[in-house]
Parts: C-alpha cells; sequence; structure tokens
C-alpha cells in the first residue's frame, strides 16, 4: 500500500516528536566547523552527520531527518546510504530542494529562493535516493521599508510552485517562510508581518491547488528583533505566536515545525514548550524543525575527535529529549 501525503506528514509530527533539519549548505557547515577548528571536507561532513544519526535512541524524539544533496548521496563509513541509516531507525529522510536566497531584482536588500528551474527532475531523483518529504526556505527582512509587497508576494508564489512540485513527485513539502530576527523591530512588528506573510502563503498555496493534508508548515516565530531593546516574556512570545497561527493557518495543515532561528537553544525549547502548554484543541500540531538548536551542543562537545563521540551523541539526545518533551508541553 503506497503512502499517501497526508500520512507522511502525520508521521512527522507524530506527539513526541520532531525534525532534525541537517541540511547545512557545504558553506554553511564550514562555518560550524571552522568555530570548533575542524577542517569541513566530505569524509568530517559525513561522519559527523553519521554520528548524528546513530544516535541509539534518537527516533524516540526524532521523526525525520532534513539532508542536504551531498549527505543524501553519502554512505555510511560500513558503506550504508545514509538515508538507509535513518530509514532502518524508522526515521523519515528529507531534502532540502531550494537554492538559496538570491538578490531580489529592483529590490535591494530583498531576497527571491532560486531552484524552480529544473526541479520537477531533481525531485524525482531525490524520491529515487530514498527522500519522502522536501523543504524548501523563502527569507524576509523586516526593516522601515522592507519586507515590500513584491518580495513577499514572488516569495509565496515560489513556495507554493515548489510545494506543487514536490507533491506531484509524491513527497511532502515543508513550506518555510521565515522572517528573519535581525533588526530591532518590536513583537507587534513581527506580529503584523508574520500575518501579511502567512496570509500571502496560504493564498498562493490554494491557487496552486497544493493539498494541504500534505504539507508541513516550518514559521518563525513571533519575537522581537534581536536588537530591540524590550525582549519580551517566553509566555508573550508563546501567546503571540499561538494567536497568529490561528489566524493564518487553515486547521487542514497537519503540524507546524518551527525553526529556532537566531534564537539561543534553550529559549528555542522554552518557547515551544510554552505554546504547547498554554494551548489545547488546536486544529494542528505544534513541534520542532530545529538545526543549530539541536546540534550546538553536541558540535561542541564532539571537536571533530572520535574518542568524543559518546560524549557528543549524548548532547544530541539530550537537547532532542528536549525538544520532545517541549512538543508535548511537558518540559517543566
Amino acid at each position: 500500500m503506497t503512502e499517501s501525503l497526508a500520512d507522511i506528514a502525520q508521521a512527522l509530527v507524530i506527539s513526541g516528536k520532531g525534525i532534525l533539519a541537517a541540511d547545512e549548505s557545504t558553506g554553511t557547515i564550514k562555518k560550524r566547523f571552522d568555530s570548533i577548528s575542524v577542517e569541513s571536507t566530505e569524509d568530517s561532513r559525513r561522519d559527523y552527520r553519521e554520528l548524528l544519526f546513530r544516535a541509539k535512541g534518537g527516533n524516540n524524539f526524532i521523526s525525520g531527518v532534513i539532508l542536504y544533496d551531498e549527505t543524501l548521496r553519502q554512505n555510511a563509513a560500513d558503506g550504508t546510504p545514509l538515508s538507509k541509516v535513518l530509514q532502518d531507525q524508522g526515521i523519515i529522510p528529507g531534502i532540502k530542494v531550494d537554492l538559496g536566497a538570491k538578490p531580489l531584482a529592483g529590490h535591494d536588500a530583498e531576497t527571491i529562493t532560486e531552484g524552480l528551474d529544473g526541479l520537477r527532475d531533481r525531485l524525482k531523483e531525490y524520491a529515487k535516493l530514498g527522500a519522502k518529504f522536501t523543504k524548501w526556505r523563502g527569507v524576509y527582512k523586516i526593516t522601515d521599508e522592507t519586507p515590500s509587497f513584491a518580495a513577499v508576494s514572488a516569495n509565496a508564489h515560489a513556495l507554493a510552485r515548489y510545494a506543487a512540485l514536490a507533491q506531484e513527485a509524491g513527497l511532502v513539502p515543508i513550506v518555510e517562510p521565515e522572517i528573519l530576527m535581525d533588526g530591532d523591530h518590536d513583537i507587534n512588528v513581527c506580529q503584523a508581518i508574520s500575518e501579511e506573510v502567512l496570509r500571502s502563503v496560504f493564498a498562493e498555496l490554494a491557487n496552486q491547488e497544493v493539498e494541504l493534508e500534505g504539507i508541513l508548515l516550518k514559521p518563525n516565530m513571533v519575537i522581537a528583533g534581536q536588537d530591540c531593546p524590550e525582549q519580551n516574556s517566553v509566555e508573550e512570545v508563546a501567546e503571540r505566536t499561538v494567536a497568529t497561527l490561528l489566524r493564518c493557518v487553515p486547521a487542514a495543515v497537519p503540524g507546524i515545525v518551527f525553526l529556532s532561528g537566531g534564537q539561543s537553544d534553550e529559549q528555542a525549547t522554552n518557547h515551544l514548550n510554552a505554546m504547547n502548554k498554554i494551548s489545547s484543541n488546536l486544529p494542528w500540531k505544534l513541534s520542532f524543525s530545529y538545526g543549530r538548536a539541536l546540534q550546538a551542543a553536541p558540535l561542541k562537545a564532539w571537536a571533530g575527535k572520535k574518542e568524543n563521540a559518546d560524549a557528543m551523541q549524548q548532547a544530541f539526545l539530550k537537547r532532542a529529549e528536549d525538544n520532545s518533551r517541549a512538543s508535548t508541553g511537558t518540559l517543566d
């Protein structure tokens, strides 16, 4: 029996589990390796990610992993494809399919995410390589002049076209409109822009006839800019975020898996916990799709040394368990 898109989406947000975002580009992971004085090579990237994927018990907290193109094609040290390493533990492999944010013509300091050209063929190949879901990120920056209507509408259209192509290939699309935390804007501005962006995204998803039961949404939380002098309480961020989602996200969407953005590990976890603690009977699951918030501690513990493998995996499992509990509002 073929799994439906809705089945896969539901499996990714099953209670108590969330998604590990291990889809850093080669350039991004090099910066992270530089921070621990480790050379970024194909083998070192493989070794690091394999340790994460093989952490015993990780499947108790992690439902799926978003991979980078290189990783989906790599084999573990013993020759097993890394996608199969995940599948053997009941973890669903996914793949980042966008080609990054590029300058939006005529709009300084704004971006449009590229990668639609040739996407249909790439999706077919990724499905053959074992991927079951995909991710595409649109990026928005808040300033006095941005995001412009052009940037909001262009990125929403790209997200919707990507989602339609992913579903055509039998892959669940994670739709990620990220409003960056850069800037000194307050939480009211973030909430207003978040609502504008989400309404635009779901209008375009409807225009492209995307099946909402077979997608996941990966949004930012509603939070003040990093340089804002007034930083709100955990409870305020949780309440504003849930209120915004209730206004803008249709009940047909199975789950919302937050990005951690510019938050610290603990902030991202505490905000998710508060949302699930104060909210009941929401139409969708609230979980996580964290990258750095799951990986910062294990990366530091590993430091590129084989003898640190166990400490690295234990640090990862601790972060994964904390976020698992946050996804059910039971972190306390």
